[in-house]
């Protein structure tokens, strides 16, 4: 009786525990929400309430101006964060990170500011990055009003070459009616610190231009903030360089340089379009399956809070790098502070001078609000809840991007678990089964030609995935005698140049609390003597643990060996077993390094160096890159390496996962139109180790188990409902694409 009465007193006590938990999880979920379009304003209007600031709009169309770049969250200091999240204490004052562009001055720069406390702000002051580095100012993402410089000095170099562009492409920069030619400029800009040198390479602008180089690039140089005073350094045409207009203008009417001649456009030709083609045996007449929820969802979204089987997470979209969740929990217990991507690069060669000029580093690009809209049915399923975002981004005011975030949960088409029991008489002792059911969270950026699918998967079992997905036109240049070196001629014209994709992510992990260790396992051969049989020697594998207590000695170079399970745990904590609970990180990439250590380029991305890195968590080093990098790669704001040369200690401490995943892409004419996912995703699984003392996913009532009765007919347990019934959507395929102010 006695006995009887402590578990019922015990079960209460831990459901006590977990609805508080729950409730503090929720409580604090907020503290990490984008910032409203009314918070967005707010921090616009006080700071262009002071005059010192001398703040005008961003649309001002001058480049000699100050103006607002950015306004987005500023995410509180973990450990006044984890007051809340832990003990329901009292939220921090919500706060906003300001990119301001003082333009308008003697020395240019470019100034980070704090504000808030919101939703009403009364004061600002001076964001620092690690290191008290300056930000140079030619360093600053390109904005819409640099662009429509850009488009005015092409328009006055069109008077001067339409002619060779004409007779060249049958297409021209100007005075064009549907026969026009765009371009795509490429980063970085220059080729050292202080330069704004930007390569542009001209393409017909067709439906997938990208795909249309004609083989005239021209370099500008628009380093001054007066764009009168703005250059044209070198065109390349058809394989061949000049040092001005005049040069290749009087060299074409002389007839001394090799000129090119397209072929005749046609109208028909299908190349870089989706318009279907070629056979098909599909059936037309009907729609292939479709994902249903027959009696409604089973997830729970409340504003940035979402609830799935066990976990529970916040999230959020920063417009400089994209998606983020926080606080990850299941069964009430954080396996994760933070996880969020940090970076994407794409790294290219090519024989062209835009070709082998293409190293792009997307934050640069503000990734983040790159996350257009999604279309039900295809990016996400019909049935999925989607999220609008809003972003403050080269603006006046805030930008509604309409359902760019999806949340939804879908069956994998594969059982989770299961196990047919033969009693190998030609029947069974038993079959079980458990469906596979998944909760994902998604985005996308499409950062100019390519389109990046970000995906978070939490199942059931206690696993989790960042996935991202890769789609989009390929980055191709006018094809030369030597471009075969540099990819794969996929039209008459068109070389696919090989890159290689290379995303980061940040991976705060609080296994069982913050006190946490990391090691690696692996299997090394052992021989010994057969004790049954002496006159043998037997060989086998044992576990072999590697202990890793020190910043750099947990920074795995690309290129070395790398060890096949990466595990954190704590130190204190146990299961049942006498394990110490832990987590895995288990990566799905083929990742590899794009420049040598140090060269140039590459001392912008130095977490590239590595497929993982593990640190102290600090929150001083809150990002591995930022919106500076791409145009000024070479003396980067934010330097990764500074995080692990300090080389502290990582034995039973708050650490930092930070995981480079990628792949390299060698286009092939499989790629035209587009590159497709299949074989384009690549990321990364934490997976319980030791964590639980069994498979968590023991809760789901999904389960199924057949056994035969006395009679051998089947006896089927389970615990849903056994029929499930059938509900499609009927609402018709709806798609509105555009983004604008609120």
């Amino acid at each position: 009786m006695w006995w009887t009465l402590v578990l019922v007193l015990a079960s209460l006590a831990t459901q006590t525990a977990a609805s508080r938990e729950r409730e503090w999880a929720h409580h604090g979920a907020s503290m990490f929400a984008d910032l409203t379009p009314y918070e967005m304003r707010a921090v616009r209007d006080f700071l262009h309430s002071h005059h010192e600031l001398g703040l005008v709009s961003a649309k001002n169309k001058s480049l000699k101006k100050n103006s607002i770049l950015l306004i987005e969250l500023h995410v509180p200091r973990k450990h006044e964060a984890l007051r809340a999240l832990d003990r329901g204490q009292a939220k921090p004052p919500r706060q906003a990170r300001a990119v301001v562009q003082f333009a308008n001055q003697a020395h240019p720069n470019i100034t980070e500011y704090i504000v808030g406390p919101l939703p009403f702000p009364d004061s600002y002051q001076l964001k620092m990055f690690k290191g008290d580095r300056p930000i140079r100012f030619e360093s600053r993402p390109i904005s819409t009003v640099e662009y429509g410089f850009i488009d005015a000095i092409l328009e006055k170099i069109s008077k001067k070459v339409n002619k060779i562009l004409y007779e060249s492409t049958g297409f021209t920069l100007s005075n064009c009616t549907d026969r026009c030619l765009t371009y795509s400029d490429i980063a970085p800009r220059g080729l050292e610190p202080g330069e704004r040198r930007t390569w542009l390479m001209l393409q017909k602008f067709v439906e997938g231009y990208f795909i249309h180089p004609v083989g005239f690039e021209i370099l500008i140089n628009h380093q001054d903030l007066d764009p009168e005073k703005w250059t044209v350094e070198k065109v390349w045409y058809n394989g061949q360089y000049f040092d001005s207009l005049d040069e290749l203008v009087e060299k074409y009417e002389l007839g001394t340089i090799s000129k090119v001649k397209l072929p005749e456009h046609d109208e028909q030709d299908l190349y870089s379009t989706f318009i279907p083609r070629g056979r098909s045996n599909t059936q037309t007449n009907i729609h292939g399956p479709k994902l249903v929820e027959p009696q409604g969802p089973r997830y729970r979204v409340d504003g940035n809070f979402v609830e799935y089987a066990g976990w529970s997470f916040a999230f959020r979209v920063r417009s400089s790098a994209g998606l983020q969740i926080f606080d990850l929990r299941f069964n009430g217990e954080r396996v994760a502070y933070e996880i969020s991507l940090q970076e994407a690069i794409a790294f290219y060669s090519g024989d062209t001078p835009a070709a082998m000029q293409t190293k792009y580093i997307d934050a640069g690009w503000a990734m983040g609000t790159s996350d257009y809209e999604l279309s039900p049915g295809i990016d996400c399923p019909e049935i999925a809840t989607f999220v609008d975002l809003h972003h403050f981004y080269d603006t006046n005011k805030p930008v509604r991007y309409r359902n760019a975030l999806c949340i939804f949960e879908m069956t994998t088409g594969l059982p989770l678990r299961r196990h047919f029991n033969s009693n190998f008489q030609g029947g069974y002792n038993f079959y079980a089964g458990l469906e596979n059911h998944v909760l994902v969270i998604r985005t996308t950026s499409t950062v100019y030609n390519y389109d990046y699918i970000w995906d978070f998967h939490f199942y059931q079992n206690g696993v989790m995935e960042s996935r991202v997905s890769a789609t989009g036109y390929i980055h191709a240049t006018f094809f030369t005698g030597n471009g075969l070196n540099y990819g794969t001629r996929v039209y008459n014209y068109v070389l696919g140049n090989l890159h290689t994709h290379l995303v980061h992510y940040k991976v705060d992990l609080d296994i069982a609390g913050r006190e946490n260790s990391f090691e690696s396992l692996e299997l090394k051969y052992v021989n010994f003597t057969n004790p049954w049989s002496p006159k043998h020697t037997i060989k086998q594998s044992i576990l072999h643990k590697s202990q890793y207590e020190t910043e750099r000695s947990a920074a795995f170079r690309f290129g070395k060996k790398f060890p096949r399970y990466l595990h954190f745990y704590n130190p204190n904590q146990k299961n049942k077993w006498g394990h110490q609970r832990g987590y895995r990180i288990q990566f799905n990439s083929h990742g590899h390094s794009v420049l040598p250590r140090g060269w140039r380029e590459e001392n912008g991305i130095p977490w590239s160096r590595y497929p993982l890195a593990v640190t102290r968590h600090k929150d001083s080093e809150a990002s591995s890159s930022s919106i500076y990098a791409q145009n000024d790669p070479w003396e980067p704001v934010v330097s990764f390496e500074d995080y692990i040369r300090n080389n502290e200690n990582i034995v039973n401490q708050d650490l930092v996962a930070w995981v480079t995943v990628g792949f390299l892409h060698i286009p092939h004419s499989e790629d035209i139109p587009n590159t497709a996912t299949p074989g384009n995703s690549v990321g990364f699984f934490l997976r319980p180790f030791n964590f639980f003392n069994e498979d968590p996913s023991l809760s789901s009532r999904s389960t199924v188990i057949v056994r035969p009765d006395k009679e051998g007919k089947p006896k089927i347990q389970r615990w849903t409902p056994e029929v499930v019934g059938h509900c499609v959507s009927e609402k018709p395929f709806f798609y509105n694409g555009t983004y604008v102010g609120v």
